[in-house]
Parts: structure tokens; C-alpha cells; sequence
């Protein structure tokens, strides 16, 4: 049998081929818009591929092509939120204003005053630049940013109870997330736990017989992802304030939004403030609409004890997260400029009207013989207003053949990723989490996966 002669067989007309591959560098300044690492990366990729294909007898392909095709693709990237869950944790939750963006791209592209006093020429404190906005939107006297809620509570338990009770009603010793349960913070903080009253009735008479020399702090902790209904009881904010030692309230998410009705079910940052509270814990990143942060306000004694502790540095949070969560206080000192710039308050007060032509439209766009408009329920998702269903327009996708699930997994390997729901042998996209311009990408994703 004869064998084959391969490449050497080629001779002079190998050598003249790889003598023509261009350099890396050469390569990479065809791809000018590249950042200039990615680009020699994947030039580099590109070049060493081809040579091993002309040495195989293979042809030497369109190499900027090649190179580009060879991009490493980051992990973390971003999706279409097509579910109708305003603030989705598996998706990142709250998508940032616009304002919030450019805070962060114009202190992240450079060095910045985190830590400087710009007017004393010294040392300054990174809690120095939302402390102000915080206080001037809550009415607290203090407060002091970290790097989530969870963290938030924690610092405070052990702040102003370590080493001392700290009385909890049964009904309030919940998990949330991630397996994040109240007495495994209370724990780690160093406080000893005293439960008080049982799962749906806790009177203000239980916290009273509870309380004595050893207690350094009562929690209140709101029950954000469920709620107790029927034959329940709890004392108010106001009441628990009135029993002479401090107060932690857990609002979960908060409502720092005045007068929205959509918010009412969930405990106003103001009205804890206002009963007291030695220090209130809330989330940048759920109803705030800003980034992952857990921002603690109240009594300039209790946020002080806090600001000192250890757990404070440990916590802190990060100059990106600061910028992004100064710039989204901002547009809450204006309601309605809030409620337009703000995304999760935008999608959570979002008209039938809007809705239903932005759905209309991705109808359209896919056609009436694939899709129809229907009614459907959003949710806000992120362990927030867990009763509250936003009744609204969707677009319904028919799968035909591929089937849903099919269907479904073609739109994730879209580029970008669209993510929707399944109901009944439909895909359905909500207009409520997305853009007019992500709306017509997803529409354009839905085409390209049914061709």
C-alpha cells in the first residue's frame, strides 16, 4: 500500500506559505478595535493554528476571521431578562441606571478621592461620600455603607451584641437565600440568642419578660421571600423602639420610594427611623435599584459602634459599588426622576400600555403565525414582595416542532442569551424586564432559533 507523501511533499510551496503567515504583532494590528492583550492573545491563537494546518496540507483560511473567532468569551456576561422577575438573583438582580453606570466608569477608569479629603489635604473615609444622602433621604442621623445586607445585620448584631442577648421572635428566625438563616448570624456575631413568642404570635408582653440585664439588642427581622397570614401578631416598629434598648431592624429590601403603591407591603426605611431604631439594615441592590450593598442607618451611637467594630473593614464596601450606589441616592432626591431612571422601579410601575406594544411589537417581529400576545403574571423576585403578581402582556412563543424546552435552550446560546419562562408548551418573553432594544433582540434571537 502506498503511503502518503504528506506535507514535506509540498517543498518549496510549504516554505512560501509559511513564510507568508504574518507576525503576532502584525496580526493584532488588524484588529484595531481590540483591546491591544486580547488582541495578541488571540493573534497568537491564530497564527499557531494555521501553521499546523498548512503543515497538515490544510489552506491558510481568512486569519483576522480566525483571530477574531478566538476571542476568549468572558464568563460573566450579560443576558436578556425575558422571565417577567424584575429582580432576578440568578441573573443579577437590579440592572443600574444610567447615572450609576457612568459613576463607576469614570471612578473605576482612574484614581479617585475614596479615602482623601480633597479640602483637608489628609485622610478621609470612604463612608464619608453616601453618609450625607443617606441620612438627608431617610432622616436618620447616621449611616454607614457595607458590602451586602446579610453582612449589614451581622455587623450589627455583633456591634451592639456580643457577648449579650439578643432577643428574636420566633416567628421572625428565617432563611432567606443561599441558606442565610437568622440564627446562624446571631451566632457568628457572638450574641446568644433568646427567642421570644412562637411562629405567628408574638406580643409586645413576650419581649418584656425577655428583656433584662444581659440584653445587649432586640431584632426585628421582616419576612422578605414569604408572608404569615391568618391568626398572626406582632408589635409595630414603634412599640419595640419603646422598651429602652436598641433596636436592629432587618427591612430586607426596604422601600426607600415614597408613595408607590406597588412598594406598600414592604416597611418603609423612614417609618424605622423615625420609631428609633438604633440601626436599620436594607439592600442597595433589590428595591433601592442600585448595586450589592448593605446600607445601615440610624442613631449616631449605634452606627458608631458599628462603624468601630473590626467587622466593619472586613465588610466594606468596594469604591465601584460606592460610586454606583452615590449616583442611584441621587436621583431619589427627585420621586419622579426616580421612578423614570431607575430600572426596578421603571419595570415595577411599568403601564399596560408600554407593555402591550413593546409585546406587540416582538409579536410582530416573529410573526402572528409563531406568536401571540397574552396575559400574564410578573413577579419582583430577589425575596421581595413575594404576594404582590403584576398581571400584564406577554409574548407567547409557539415552538412548533422543537418543543419548548428546545427552544428554550437555543435562545441561552444566543448572543447575547435570552432567558424567558416556559407555560404550557409556550416560551413566553415579558416585556416588563426588558428594553424596545432588548425586546427586538430577543424577537430577532426567537427568528434566528426557529429557522
Amino acid at each position: 500500500m502506498a503511503r502518503d507523501a504528506g506535507p514535506a511533499a509540498r517543498g518549496p510551496e510549504l516554505n512560501e506559505l509559511l513564510r507568508s503567515l504574518p507576525s503576532v504583532e502584525e496580526l493584532a494590528a488588524r484588529l484595531p478595535d481590540l483591546p491591544h492583550a486580547i488582541a495578541v492573545r488571540s493573534a497568537q491563537r491564530a497564527v499557531r493554528s494555521a501553521r499546523a494546518r498548512l503543515l497538515s496540507g490544510g489552506d491558510l483560511g481568512d486569519l483576522v476571521a480566525e483571530a477574531r473567532s478566538l476571542i476568549p468569551r468572558a464568563s460573566l456576561r450579560p443576558v436578556l431578562n425575558a422571565t417577567g422577575v424584575i429582580v432576578h438573583t440568578n441573573l443579577g438582580r437590579a440592572p443600574l441606571p444610567a447615572a450609576a453606570l457612568d459613576a463607576v466608569a469614570e471612578v473605576g477608569s482612574g484614581y479617585s478621592n475614596l479615602e482623601y479629603d480633597l479640602e483637608q489635604g489628609a485622610r478621609g473615609s470612604r463612608q464619608a461620600h453616601a453618609e450625607q444622602l443617606l441620612c438627608e433621604l431617610t432622616g436618620a442621623e447616621a449611616a454607614i455603607v457595607v458590602n451586602n445586607c446579610a453582612a449589614a445585620v451581622l455587623l450589627a448584631a455583633a456591634a451592639l451584641a456580643s457577648g449579650r442577648e439578643l432577643v428574636v421572635s420566633r416567628g421572625q428566625l428565617v432563611e432567606i437565600g443561599g441558606s442565610f438563616r437568622i440564627p446562624d448570624v446571631v451566632a457568628q456575631s457572638g450574641a446568644r440568642l433568646v427567642e421570644v413568642g412562637t411562629t405567628n404570635r408574638t406580643r409586645l408582653s413576650d419581649y418584656r419578660g425577655a428583656i433584662g440585664p444581659e440584653t445587649g439588642a432586640v431584632m426585628r427581622a421582616h419576612q422578605s421571600n414569604f408572608r404569615t397570614v391568618g391568626f398572626v401578631e406582632e408589635p409595630s416598629i414603634e412599640e419595640l423602639c419603646g422598651l429602652g434598648v436598641p433596636v436592629i431592624d432587618d427591612i430586607g429590601s426596604g422601600a426607600l420610594a415614597e408613595r408607590v403603591p406597588e412598594l406598600a407591603d414592604e416597611p418603609p426605611v423612614r417609618r424605622s427611623v423615625a420609631a428609633g431604631c438604633g440601626v436599620v439594615c436594607f439592600s442597595g441592590d433589590k428595591l433601592l435599584g442600585g448595586p450589592q450593598a448593605g446600607v445601615m442607618v440610624g442613631t449616631p451611637e449605634a452606627i458608631e459602634r458599628c462603624r468601630r467594630h473590626p467587622l466593619a473593614r472586613a465588610l466594606r464596601i468596594d469604591k465601584l459599588s460606592l460610586a454606583a450606589l452615590e449616583a442611584t441616592l441621587r436621583l431619589y432626591r427627585d420621586p419622579p426622576t426616580a421612578l423614570r431612571e431607575i430600572p426596578v422601579l421603571r419595570m415595577l410601575t411599568a403601564g399596560d400600555a408600554v407593555l402591550r406594544e413593546r409585546a406587540e411589537a416582538m409579536r410582530d417581529a416573529i410573526g402572528a403565525d409563531r406568536a401571540q400576545v397574552i396575559e400574564a403574571t410578573a413577579k419582583v423576585g430577589g425575596g421581595a414582595l413575594p404576594l404582590l403578581e403584576l398581571e400584564g402582556p406577554v409574548c407567547a412563543v409557539d415552538p412548533g416542532e422543537l418543543g419548548a424546552d428546545e427552544l428554550a435552550r437555543r435562545l441561552r446560546a444566543a448572543d447575547p442569551p435570552v432567558v424567558g419562562r416556559t407555560r404550557d408548551g409556550w416560551v413566553l418573553l415579558d416585556p416588563r424586564t426588558l428594553t424596545d432594544d432588548e425586546a427586538r433582540i430577543a424577537a430577532a434571537a426567537v427568528v434566528e432559533a426557529l429557522g
